[in-house]
């Protein structure tokens, strides 16, 4: 039976409506999942399974040179990319951490020195103060509850870091977005959508894989 044109297309709106909807359901799902796991992989892993992770970058990506390379402050279990950073420091690169200028907007990345003072930022991570210098990553060292084999992450549900990295890849002239993360947060499929982005690179304690 065919349906009216006003019909079918309510009929596609709903069905598009029910598929976000298990979108959603899905990454909620697999977030408490990860969460768990991820505080799991921390008590579990090496103790130098950051300086693990910072080794397998330098040997795959490179040591970035003078290039700008934006990282995060870890909590919650996030493996810790300080160890890279401050190498990546010392071989030349500028790093910055990321701030969040308000709500539905891409992060901003102020510069960072190891030996900064740092305020808490809005969800509770820490960053440089107000009047540190702005500065634009051509590498993104990016947090993650879990990652799979196609290059897709599951962050925490506010989108930051994908808006980051499309408005990076749109108006900057060069980006490469890095997960960093255990190797135990691989799952079979994270659960994506059109406004999902994916990762150049996942660096782990065990390996360094590119998607490109």
């Amino acid at each position: 039976m065919n349906l009216p044109v006003d019909r079918a297309n309510e009929c596609g709106t709903a069905s598009r409506i029910l598929d976000v909807m298990d979108e959603v359901s899905a990454k909620a799902s697999l977030r408490e999942v990860a969460r768990i796991r991820r505080l799991k992989l921390r008590e579990s892993a090496l103790r130098n399974a950051a300086e693990l992770a910072a080794g397998n970058f330098l040997d795959r990506i490179g040591g970035a040179g003078s290039r700008v390379v934006a990282g995060y402050w870890p909590i919650q279990g996030e493996l810790d990319p300080r160890p890279l950073l401050t190498e990546l420091r010392r071989r030349g690169a500028r790093c910055a951490l990321p701030a969040v200028p308000g709500r539905e907007r891409p992060l901003e990345f102020r510069e960072w020195a190891p030996d900064d003072s740092l305020v808490r930022g809005e969800f509770g991570t820490s960053e440089p103060p107000p009047d540190a210098q702005v500065i634009v990553p051509e590498v993104l060292i990016v947090p993650l509850l879990a990652f799979d084999k196609y290059g897709f992450r599951l962050g925490y549900g506010g989108g930051y870091y994908d808006r980051t990295i499309r408005s990076l890849r749109r108006d900057a002239k060069y980006c490469l977005a890095v997960g960093f993360a255990y190797a135990g947060q691989e799952v079979d499929a994270v659960p994506h959508d059109e406004t999902d982005e994916r990762l150049d690179w996942v660096v782990t304690e065990v390996f360094a894989r590119t998607f490109a």
